[in-house]
């Protein structure tokens, strides 16, 4: 005779597993306050339409606040339907009225003119750099891939960022287990947020490096080759993926995961940075380091009122200064990767998080736009890790 024992039956007394769970879901205040949030981005964008010194950063302010205040309305009622309301009407929308008007930040005519010269020539960077900041091709020789279809840059931009976000979306959620609850709010709405949204309609050169970036660190968790192909891929479009490269490299080393990663991000790095930068090493070098760091005839008008900055803007011995404290920041985070390495990918995010946000308060040109890095990285660190079931079977949220 078998006697088969089965497991209590779930109830609804106050240590119900379910009840946890509703109780521990990280976006359950998202939900509650979205309304708010979004009229918060309305009101942002109202005012960024009549500060703004540019036509296309007005244009965007005119058309998000509309769609801001429409997603307000909506997700009273609807979550899922608000969301792709601020993303539609503050995103799409205006990335459709700028492509069709013909009106773009600079860095758009800079990547289709480098797919052009790519094509022509061999290599993205001018052979003789003019005395116009435009000139120069401050990005690595990756990006020039997205200049060689002909068509508008942004749309390449936009369609890699969103691919490579929802393949990261879903490989996480893959991991939360079949019970899994939400988690996924805080990431979307920053989604939908003007650090998003702005550069999709305006430029969004960043985006593609981003979307990698996000799913490389999602490929880390059981797939460290992918992984080292997704952030080898960002790696040759700007250096801002190198710290989530470098981050993702400590976490799979203490995993003992790294070798295939190494491997394939290596290869992606010597085909799309290494090669061309062997074939045209003046204009490599001309273009891609020494105009950021400001040491060319012209240099890059990006600037904000941070520290770095501030600093440079004192002249030589502030320059000295601000290099300084950029690498001591530096060393100071590559000391916490050695000594105590992330140990899942939720905590590589925040680590690469972290740097990121340093290195844009110190970088000597920088603007308020590049926290798009940290404030993303930072939601996607909210998506799940593969949790440990209970005794009964549910599975908690992991983020919480």
């Amino acid at each position: 005779m078998t006697i088969t024992v089965s497991p209590p039956p779930i109830t609804g007394h106050p240590g119900d597993p379910r009840k946890r769970v509703r109780r521990r879901e990280p976006d359950r205040w998202v939900f509650v306050a979205e309304p708010h949030l979004y009229a918060l981005f309305a009101g942002f964008a109202g005012v960024f339409a009549a500060t703004a010194g540019t036509a296309a950063h007005r244009a965007w302010g005119t058309a998000a606040a509309v769609g801001y205040a429409c997603a307000a309305l909506v997700a009273v009622t609807s979550r899922t339907a608000g969301r792709a309301c601020a993303f539609a009407g503050a995103a799409l929308v205006p990335l459709a009225v700028l492509i069709a008007t013909g009106q773009a930040q600079e860095e758009v005519s800079v990547v289709a003119r480098s797919g052009a010269a790519l094509l022509r020539h061999g290599t993205p960077y001018p052979p003789v750099p003019g005395t116009a900041y435009t000139a120069y091709d401050p990005y690595l020789p990756g990006m020039a891939v997205f200049g060689l279809t002909g068509l508008d840059p942004r749309i390449l931009f936009t369609g890699v960022f969103a691919a490579a976000i929802i393949a990261g979306m879903v490989l996480s959620r893959s991991h939360g287990g079949p019970r899994q609850v939400g988690c996924m709010g805080v990431l979307i709405v920053t989604l939908a947020s003007p650090l998003v949204a702005l550069p999709v309609a305006v430029g969004g050169d960043d985006l593609p490096v981003l979307g990698c970036a996000c799913l490389g660190l999602a490929l880390a968790r059981n797939r460290p080759g992918a992984a080292g192909l997704a952030l080898g891929a960002a790696g040759t479009l700007k250096p801002t993926a190198w710290p989530v490269l470098i981050t993702v490299f400590f976490l799979l080393r203490a995993r003992r995961k790294a070798r295939r990663y190494v491997v394939a991000a290596t290869a992606v790095l010597t085909a799309g940075v290494g090669v061309p930068a062997a074939l045209d090493p003046s204009g490599f070098v001309t273009n891609a380091v020494l105009f950021p760091l400001g040491l060319t005839p012209a240099t890059s008008p990006a600037a904000s009122p941070l520290p770095g900055h501030l600093l440079t803007g004192l002249g030589p011995a502030g320059y000295a200064v601000a290099a300084a404290l950029l690498a001591l920041a530096a060393v100071a985070v590559g000391v916490s990767l050695v000594l105590r390495p992330p140990t899942d990918v939720r905590g590589a995010a925040r680590r690469a998080a972290l740097g990121l946000a340093l290195a844009i308060c110190l970088l000597p040109a920088a603007r308020w736009g590049y926290f798009l890095y940290p404030a993303v990285l930072a939601a996607f660190a909210t998506l799940p890790e593969r949790p440990a079931a209970t005794r009964e079977g549910i599975v908690p949220c992991a983020a919480a």
